[in-house]
């Protein structure tokens, strides 16, 4: 049975965790469907944008208490394969080629916070509670740990890491983690208005944007990343869909792929 609610409106892919009667927590089961599926959408072209969102009463809380006792019998071995296929699936989140707008509510809680970080806009209900609580069972937050840094920032996460607390949506918004905070009722209608600004932008170019952020986000501005950069708005300009852009523009026109 699947564990995702996969609905596409249009440009739009929406991706629902859908084991309510666990807060939704993951197991190898949503680790599998996940990437799957993420493969297909963000390979998809007539896509634009992916919402990734859960029902029920969480977002998202972790790992599933089935499967984490299955892993306690597990050998090193074992346990090495159950890591990587984690790993693998956060990975392909993060080097989705569409922009992935994370709908956070109630609990996003260890691997859940694995999961919001390798978005790329977070959305956050009022008084919801984030927590990488690893520690507080003997574990570390190892394969989210990259993309958590990245999005938490390195001094928030060597707070939170190790002292396992919960701190909630306006705290993760001061820390710079999520983007927006809203109330429970106007999640939805957020949401929405950051899609609608997602799909009214060129679609080679938001994509082209959103690997720029990773390529240079570690890098220094030397003389190969001015060149690099330099070629990169060239073949954008030259482009069909940078000069129409243009052409738009000054013609006090839409382009094509808003209409």
């Amino acid at each position: 049975m699947t564990t995702l609610d996969i609905q596409i409106q249009g440009p739009v892919a929406r991706v629902y965790l859908n084991r309510p009667e666990v807060r939704n927590a993951f197991n190898d089961g949503v680790i599998d469907e996940l990437t799957a599926a993420f493969q297909r959408l963000g390979a998809d072209p007539s896509l634009r944008v992916i919402v990734l969102g859960g029902h029920g009463k969480a977002f998202c809380a972790g790992a599933d208490l089935s499967w984490m006792k299955a892993m306690a019998g597990y050998s090193w071995e074992e346990n090495r394969a159950d890591a990587s296929r984690l790993a693998q699936m956060l990975w392909t989140l993060y080097s989705c080629p569409l922009p992935v707008v994370g709908r956070l509510h109630g609990d996003c809680y260890a691997g859940g916070m694995g999961l919001a970080a390798v978005c790329d806009v977070l959305v956050a209900v009022e008084g919801m509670n984030f927590c990488l609580s690893e520690a507080r069972l003997g574990l570390l937050p190892a394969t989210i740990g990259p993309y958590v840094v990245k999005a938490l920032g390195e001094q928030a996460s060597r707070r939170y890491f190790v002292t396992a607390e919960r701190f909630d949506a306006a705290r993760a918004h001061a820390l710079g983690f999520v983007h927006e905070v809203v109330a429970p009722d106007a999640l939805d209608a957020k949401v929405d208005e950051i899609v609608a600004l997602l799909v009214a932008n060129g679609p080679a170019a938001v994509k082209a944007c959103k690997q720029l952020v990773k390529d240079v986000s570690a890098r220094t501005p030397d003389a190969a990343l001015r060149e690099d950069t330099a070629r990169r708005i060239a073949d954008i300009r030259a482009s069909d869909e940078g000069r129409e852009g243009v052409l738009a523009f000054l013609g006090k026109r839409d382009p094509t792929w808003r209409s």
